[in-house]
């Protein structure tokens, strides 16, 4: 709740353009049943423009078992989003879907040719992929992990990544406080301690107060024994 009540002015801004990006990634087998977790977001332009969290309605077998359902269960929207642009005029050319696992985006391109003993299970269902990919309608390619945008939406972050992500969500400028920085865990109980007249008394000094964004620049100060 503090963190919340301290980046309430935080807002979502949208550069639009015409060329839809997608980044898509799972969470292997975080839930209790065992089933992983698909995270979806897309851009087009800067700024968020859809984005989904959803529980996988199967088991895999390996993460990169995962990552292929979950570009499976984008795929819909993905299309969808395509159509809808062609039909407003717009000239829109191969969706780019980002990927941060090399093995998902061999299984994407060539299908079952690139099966091995641990992937020739999975349905050919999960592979209509491969032919969206052969008719040029989208492409799979690689992201490394720090920058797919997905992870926001399949498993909580803290520090530093959490703010580069959502900084890039929300199309928000780079941040260089610390005290933005700071992760949710480490921020302070602004509560506690006395506060009078617009004064807080931290150790043995007085440090003023009179706004929030000065109250999240106190640092403890300890006393000297």
């Amino acid at each position: 709740m503090q963190y919340i009540r301290n980046t309430k002015h935080l807002t979502l801004t949208i550069k639009p353009s015409t060329d839809p990006k997608w980044w898509v990634d799972s969470s292997y087998a975080i839930h209790p049943d065992m089933r992983s977790h698909t995270g979806v977001i897309m851009m087009l332009g800067k700024g968020t423009t859809y984005s989904a969290s959803t529980k996988q309605k199967l088991n895999t077998k390996s993460s990169t078992e995962a990552e292929l359902v979950a570009i499976d269960d984008a795929m819909a929207q993905i299309l969808w989003t395509r159509h809808f642009l062609v039909a407003q005029g717009e000239y829109v050319p191969t969706t780019t879907i980002y990927q941060d696992n090399k093995s998902t985006i061999q299984l994407a391109e060539n299908g079952k040719q690139s099966s091995s003993r641990r992937t020739r299970h999975l349905n050919i269902w999960y592979f209509f992929v491969t032919d969206k990919i052969k008719k040029g309608e989208v492409k799979v390619a690689f992201c490394p992990t720090h920058d797919m945008l997905a992870d926001f939406f399949t498993k909580p972050l803290q520090g530093t990544l959490f703010t580069h992500m959502r900084d890039k969500i929300l199309n928000l400028p780079c941040s260089t406080s610390p005290a933005v920085h700071r992760s949710v865990l480490d921020l302070q109980d602004f509560s506690k301690g006395n506060e009078t007249d617009g004064q807080k008394t931290i150790g043995n000094k007085d440090e003023t107060a009179n706004t929030p964004a000065q109250k999240m620049t106190i640092k403890t100060i300890p006393k000297k024994v």
